[in-house]
């Protein structure tokens, strides 16, 4: 599935082989040719703010949610999560009592 967007940052292209990149940072072909010695690799911090770049660039596209949104969901969470630890509890409660009447 190929994004109809243009990338918002420098060397985050997915619309061509040349684009694409592997883990080491080495620009893979399509005829299955390795990085050569053409090109030099960037140095560590020039990928840091590479990474820097692009984390900002996706935080900048995220929809965040409104503040009632927000209320709604945490409340939403913290009722399941209290659903979840009664019926847990009332489960742990029971075979306890049931392993006393059998075992004690």
């Amino acid at each position: 599935m190929r994004r109809t967007s243009g990338p918002d940052v420098p060397g985050t292209a997915t619309d061509g082989w040349d684009a694409v990149t592997d883990v080491r940072g080495a620009t893979a072909l399509p005829d299955g040719g390795g990085s050569g010695s053409s090109g030099s690799r960037p140095g560590p911090l020039a990928r840091l703010s590479l990474f820097y770049r692009q984390v900002v660039a996706e935080l900048r596209k995220v929809i965040w949610p409104t503040r009632k949104e927000l209320i709604t969901y945490t409340t939403v969470v913290i009722v399941f999560v209290l659903v979840v630890i009664a019926y847990v509890s009332v489960l742990d409660l029971g075979f306890g009592r049931l392993s006393l009447w059998v075992f004690g």
